[in-house]
C-alpha cells in the first residue's frame, strides 16, 4: 500500500554539512517525513516550487528530454523501502505497452516527480517507521514529541525560507552559475520586500 504525498519544505540541513531536508507530508493524513537530499537535487526543487528556470537545462530536465525522445512517460515515483537509513526510490515509466521501473535516489525521485508533474507516493511501510505523526496545525503529537525529544516543532511551511534561499545563491556564486545567482538574488529582493 502506498500514500500519495507533496513537498512541504526544503531546508539546509543543520546535522548534515552541504545537504538540505526536503519535507514530504500525506496528501490526505498528518504524517510528514523529512529526507536528507542533495543539494543538487535541492537545487531543482526549489526552482520548481518557487516557479523559476535554470538559465540552461539541469541534469534532471535532461532527463526528462531524454524520455520525451523515446517517448517514456512517467507514471509515478514512488519511494518503497528503508533500509540502514537509506531511503530507496523508483520511477514508474510506460512506453505505451509496457511498464518499466527505473531506481533513483530518494532526492532524484522527488526532483523528477516535480519535473515530469506526476505524483509521488510513499509507501506504508516507510510512513509507518520514518515518518512523523502530526496534528492539523503540524505540531508533534504527544507520543512523537517524547519519540524525536523534540517538544518544539514548528509547522512547517509550504515555501523555502530566506536564509537558504540565499545559502542557494552563495553555492550559485561559488559554482560560478551567475544567470542562477541572480535569480536567487530576485527572488530573495521580491520576499523581503514582503
Amino acid at each position: 500500500m502506498k500514500r500519495e504525498v507533496k513537498i512541504l519544505g526544503l531546508s539546509y540541513s543543520q546535522s548534515q554539512v552541504g545537504s538540505y531536508v526536503c519535507v514530504l507530508g500525506e496528501t490526505i493524513g498528518h504524517r510528514k517525513l523529512p529526507i536528507i537530499i542533495k543539494p543538487q537535487d535541492a537545487q531543482t526543487i526549489a526552482l520548481r516550487i518557487e516557479g523559476m528556470k535554470a538559465p540552461r537545462p539541469l541534469t534532471h530536465d535532461l532527463f526528462k528530454s531524454l524520455s520525451e525522445s523515446f517517448m517514456l512517460d512517467c507514471q509515478e515515483v514512488e519511494i518503497y523501502q528503508v533500509l540502514e537509513g537509506i531511503f530507496y526510490s523508483r520511477l514508474v515509466f510506460n512506453n505505451g505497452v509496457d511498464d518499466a521501473l527505473i531506481e533513483a535516489t530518494a532526492g532524484d525521485a522527488i526532483a523528477l516527480s516535480l519535473v515530469f508533474e506526476c505524483p509521488l507516493y510513499v509507501s506504508e511501510e516507510v510512513l509507518s517507521s520514518c515518518g512523523i505523526q502530526t496534528d492539523d496545525e503540524g505540531n508533534l503529537l504527544p507520543d512523537e514529541k517524547s519519540k524525536r525529544k523534540s517538544s518544539k516543532k514548528k509547522k512547517v511551511e509550504p515555501v523555502i525560507s530566506l536564509e537558504d534561499l540565499k545559502h542557494m545563491m552563495e553555492e550559485a556564486i561559488t559554482n560560478e552559475e551567475y544567470e542562477l545567482a541572480a535569480q536567487y538574488r530576485d527572488k530573495i529582493a521580491e520576499l523581503e520586500k514582503k
